[in-house]
């Protein structure tokens, strides 16, 4: 996302325009948005995060922000509805030009392509020689951080495995073993102690479905055109579910007691604190571990940002950096709204000036 910001920044001062950032946040990837759009002249950004389904830490990260191009909408609802709201404000295509909208959360191709970096890094780190394969284990709610992945290894990285992690919201891990991808209402999604995760609708599967699907954007479309709550999408028995196999992508699950005891164990065997995402992948990477193949389990957050959840595996909380000694403490700016699109409008543009029509 320091890439995307400075993306966003030299490509708005070569044009002399403005963009709008709406970004829709479980927790992790708002406050790193908003970080990388800290002082951008040219970038005003709105971010949604659902109201109190994100940990304090996270919370603070984003809300005690005080920059005049930040702002933060807390939305009474689930992650999914942010994500939504996102989507149905790009889909109105004559209030997307008006208000320049953009995106900087996985929807953006930017976001994907800077995180396809990573692999190849974590790729020549690891692997005993080039050519040789690797698994790669990945905590996933929103498919954007395995989808950047997939994309690595399409282009030629040797990755045998992309072994998804879920938590109890476990919707890909149902689709990668039964071919069924089955969006749940709001109030069946769980809130856990990864809430990063706590996802049903994950806005980068359609890009790993179009690649199934050979490419044919028609049929994605008429797969997702109207998919939500209470609506599944069926592939098994299609040839699209049989590549699955030759995409190298398997799944599994773990709960609040497996992240507790992968938390422990780390630590015990290895002085190592992991935060519950990361312990998520790594409870699922060694399940599908084969000890002749280097796996590497993505870190996807600090632990001081789960503390309560380190304190029960580890009976104390961690120690937050020098930095975020008092975030806690800090004061809050953030606007309360409800899970309707014409709220967000009405928000936008009450704050940004309307784009000069030539």
């Amino acid at each position: 996302l320091q890439l995307v910001g400075q993306l966003f920044e030299y490509e708005l001062e070569r044009r002399g325009d403005h963009l709008t950032v709406l970004g829709a946040t479980s927790g992790d990837t708002g406050s790193s948005a908003e970080h990388a759009m800290i002082g951008k002249a040219r970038v005003t950004v709105f971010m949604l995060s659902p109201l109190g389904r994100t940990s304090p830490f996270q919370a603070a990260q984003m809300y005690s922000l005080d920059e005049p191009n930040i702002h933060n909408l807390a939305v009474r609802g689930v992650f999914d509805d942010c994500q939504d709201l996102v989507k149905a404000v790009n889909a109105d295509a004559g209030f997307k030009a008006t208000y320049r909208i953009g995106a900087v959360n996985s929807i953006n191709w930017a976001r994907i392509m800077a995180q396809v970096a990573y692999y190849v890094y974590a790729y020549l780190g690891v692997a005993s020689g080039v050519g040789d394969p690797v698994d790669v284990a990945v905590p996933t709610g929103n498919f954007g951080n395995v989808y950047a992945g997939f994309v690595a290894r399409r282009m030629g990285v040797p990755i045998r495995r992309l072994i998804v992690a879920t938590n109890e919201n476990d919707v890909l891990d149902e689709f990668f073993r039964t071919g069924r991808y089955r969006v749940r209402p709001a109030e069946d999604v769980a809130a856990t102690s990864s809430p990063s995760m706590d996802i049903s609708k994950a806005s980068n599967f359609e890009r790993y479905v179009h690649a199934l699907l050979g490419d044919d954007a028609d049929q994605t479309r008429a797969l997702f055109g109207d998919l939500g709550p209470h609506r599944s999408i069926e592939l098994a028995g299609d040839p699209a579910f049989d590549r699955i196999a030759g995409t190298g992508f398997v799944s599994g699950r773990s709960t609040h007691a497996d992240r507790i005891a992968t938390i422990r164990s780390l630590y015990r065997d290895h002085g190592v604190v992991v935060d519950p995402h990361t312990a998520d992948g790594v409870k699922v990477g060694l399940e599908h571990r084969d000890p002749a193949v280097p796996l590497v389990c993505l870190e996807t957050a600090q632990p001081v940002k789960f503390a309560a959840t380190i304190t029960e595996a580890l009976g104390s909380p961690p120690a937050p950096p020098a930095r975020f000694a008092d975030l806690l403490e800090r004061p809050q700016h953030y606007e309360v709204i409800d899970p309707d699109v014409s709220e967000v409008k009405a928000v936008i543009a009450a704050t940004v000036a309307p784009a000069r029509r030539p």
